[in-house]
């Protein structure tokens, strides 16, 4: 357990998300990996079938990685102020929520997959391998929501380093598997999904295993466990507003995906190259807007509200740094990264055309995500989801059909940096406006109403 409360904010930030993007970054290896080996030995089709399936995949685990978020900020405020029963209860209700809505979505994305890929448009040389490997991830989903909670609960003590061993554990699995099941096997797309769900569940029991030798207070319980509902609604309260904001996003990038997906398999291929080597970009301001959350939700906790600022304005500095530097090697390199994963010349050059773009931009993206981190660990969840619905449904998806139609292709990749610019300027005018500082507040008087 980490305590956040006390030392340099910038270093104390800096060393608690470095684990995170560690491990994050692992997570997202064995996703680019995955991609190697589809595009180049089974092809540009095989390649956009995952592409296609990912949207709806996260769509429906986007509100269980709210709810995750909920319970890592909640935990992360009872930890702050040294009350381990809450956190022991919190833990318990986290773990059946997450279980409950594991099945539901799992249930529910199985009945719907077909329709959702003819609903996106998805080529018809693409939708049967599409389905196939849509089907099986979503199958697996118990395994996702499960470490998902794990590792949120784990992160909001303080702890980001034990997730880190886990996601490695699990990503080398994944690529082991992934070779085996492609490449010697010849299960085709069927067995990167399955890969990939087999090493999630590895790193589930793995991270329980942890949790039951290391952390009482935190451990899966088969006999005794709690359900409290004054709990599960502060859970709610905090986790729904970024859950529905998740799904509000995954279905802007649905209707993204959609157009996307009407300029052929060749695009689409490239789309899902280009969002591979995008998502690696995104992930220092991803962890930071993480560590920003709990680190204000601590120090909420311990009433020390001073940190906050100083933390904020360090993190914000170190992530547009970091945007600056991989634009740089984006520009310098895209080509060669797109390489990586086929040797189709047009789907190079569509891909780098849209890394291209965005990636000028990483920087707005960076302060948006971190001001909204920091106003979610105050416990003012509903700000930032409203902002994500507004740049996204009122800008972004709107502009990608305008610029599409005067520009192609290229009018879609432009709509991104129009909505991240609006998103940071609403984020910022509110955060200066001082009125996220309320929550703090009410928050600490929600946390006293819980013990009582």
């Amino acid at each position: 357990m980490k305590d956040l409360t006390v030392g340099s904010e910038m270093k104390s930030i800096f060393f608690f998300a470095l684990p995170m993007l560690i491990g994050n970054i692992f997570q997202q290896l064995y996703s680019v990996v995955d991609s190697i080996i589809v595009g180049n030995f089974l092809g540009t089709s095989a390649l956009a079938a995952v592409g296609v399936s990912f949207p709806i995949f996260f769509l429906l685990i986007a509100l269980a990685n709210g709810l995750t978020m909920g319970s890592s900020i909640l935990v992360a405020k009872s930890y702050g102020a040294k009350d381990l029963v809450l956190v022991r209860k919190t833990a318990d209700t986290a773990y059946i929520v997450l279980f409950l809505a594991a099945i539901i979505m799992s249930t529910l994305g199985l009945v719907i997959s077909g329709w959702a890929l003819k609903f996106m448009h998805t080529p018809i040389e693409v939708f049967e391998q599409a389905k196939i490997f849509l089907d099986i991830a979503l199958g697996g989903l118990i395994f996702t929501f499960g470490f998902n909670g794990v590792a949120a609960i784990l992160r909001g003590v303080g702890n980001s380093k034990t997730p880190l061993y886990f996601l490695v554990i699990g990503s080398l699995i994944n690529i082991a598997l992934v070779a085996l099941f492609v490449l010697v096997f010849h299960w085709g797309v069927a067995g990167s999904s399955l890969a990939s769900v087999i090493a999630q569940a590895i790193s589930l029991a793995v991270g329980l295993i942890y949790l039951h030798q290391r952390n009482e207070h935190l451990r899966l319980r088969l006999s005794g466990i709690i359900f409290d509902w004054k709990i599960f609604k502060e859970m709610l309260k905090l986790g729904i507003p970024s859950g529905v904001q998740m799904m509000l996003v995954a279905l802007g990038m649905l209707a993204i995906n959609k157009l996307v997906n009407s300029y052929g398999t060749n695009t689409v291929a490239a789309f899902t190259i280009g969002n591979r080597i995008d998502m690696f970009s995104l992930l220092p301001a991803m962890n930071l807007s993480m560590a920003i959350s709990v680190f204000v939700g601590q120090n909420i906790g311990a009433k020390k509200l001073e940190r906050v600022k100083k933390g904020y304005l360090s993190t914000v500095g170190m992530s547009v740094l970091v945007s600056f530097f991989i634009t740089f090697v984006i520009w310098l390199g895209g080509k060669h990264l797109l390489a990586l994963f086929t040797d189709d010349v047009a789907v190079i050059q569509t891909g780098y055309q849209y890394l291209a773009t965005i990636s000028l931009f990483y920087w707005a993206f960076s302060i948006m995500f971190i001001t909204s981190g920091v106003i979610r660990g105050a416990g003012d969840a509903m700000v930032p989801m409203i902002i994500t619905v507004l740049s996204l449904w009122g800008v972004r998806v709107p502009m990608a059909h305008f610029l599409s139609a005067h520009y192609g292709e290229n009018g879609i990749w432009w709509s991104s940096p129009v909505a991240w610019l609006v998103g940071m300027a609403l984020s910022l005018l509110y955060f200066y406006s001082g009125r996220w500082k309320r929550a703090h507040t009410q928050a600490l008087a929600e946390i006293d109403a819980i013990t009582d």
